[in-house]
């Protein structure tokens, strides 16, 4: 059994379509395909179902997907090992980010990586939390930063930190700096047009969770799913937002905006760490998880 045509297969039937896999792999869809059918004929088993929306595994598909994962990961162990020999920590490693802590973890945490394990290739994905657990389930990802993650039997998690949320608005006049500005309760943000991320969005759940407690409900302005676009409007004059500071820190232009903390109920939203209970976690990964562990301990707690 080839390697590449068993490595080919496993990310055609974990992405469901062959182009996505072709754009993954960085290989002609064709070639792939003509791959895929080798290992068919070499076994004698149709192993994917293709239809017109992608490509689904079929009973002994999904037996292969299970061996093959398995089969790839001690392979990437054994390069892992050999690397170790001669002192270096090797592999690629797909990490996914909400886009506030991208902002502030992507440059330090590759410049660390560079530094502390250059045989190693990191891949930073920006995405939400919801898209990012099912990338971690299906093989995109292997690891990933979540807020307000609940846990399942295929995706395990380590708390990180708690980020404070805060009321963000257009700075008007001479505004007083965040730490003088006037808290606002909850109740009060119910009354504020508001520009916020689209359900599932994990701050947009908290949020509603929150407010129906107190028996009122978000007056939503606009649904933007993108931190840099709802700073956009925000300062455009459209309504407010509510983030974690250093959503604003990291901006293009902080000096633009307010931040006043909530109250009554304050809002804290929980970022831990995920990564794939199907698939033992490499060396590389370890290490690169020990190391998004202290960055983002340092570069994002309040």
């Amino acid at each position: 059994m080839d390697l590449r045509q068993l490595e080919y297969f496993v990310r055609v039937a974990e992405l469901g379509s062959f182009t996505r896999a072709a754009l993954a792999l960085d290989i002609a869809q064709p070639a792939l395909s003509r791959q895929v059918r080798l290992l068919e004929v070499e076994l004698r088993q149709s192993l994917l179902t293709r239809n017109g929306r992608g490509a689904v595994p079929t009973d002994a598909g999904r037996l292969l997907l299970e061996h093959g994962r398995g089969i790839l990961h001690q392979v990437e162990r054994a390069r892992e090992e050999l690397g170790r020999v001669r002192g270096a920590l090797a592999g690629r490693v797909a990490i996914g980010l909400p886009p506030s802590v991208a902002k502030a973890l992507t440059v330090p945490l590759l410049r660390e990586v560079r530094k502390r394990m250059p045989e190693a290739a990191l891949s930073v994905t920006e995405g939400l939390s919801v898209a990012m657990h099912e990338s971690l389930i299906n093989g995109r990802l292997d690891i990933a930063l979540l807020y307000n993650a609940v846990q399942t039997p295929d995706v395990e998690l380590t708390p990180l930190l708690e980020e404070q949320l805060f009321v963000v608005q257009r700075r008007t006049g001479k505004a007083l700096p965040a730490a003088k500005a006037r808290a606002i309760s909850l109740r009060e943000v119910a009354s504020l047009p508001l520009v916020i991320p689209s359900r599932p969005n994990a701050i947009r759940m908290l949020v509603e969770t929150e407010m129906a407690h107190l028996g009122c409900r978000p007056q939503v302005a606009l649904e933007i799913d993108g931190v840099a676009a709802i700073l956009d409007l925000v300062e455009d004059g459209a309504g407010s937002a509510i983030l974690p500071r250093n959503a604003v820190a990291t901006a293009a232009r902080p000096q633009a905006f307010v931040t006043r903390p909530i109250s009554a109920p304050s809002l804290r939203t929980k970022l831990v760490m995920a990564m794939s209970s199907r698939r033992p976690a490499t060396l590389t990964q370890k290490a690169m998880l020990e190391l998004i562990q202290k960055m983002a301990l340092k570069l994002l707690a309040q």
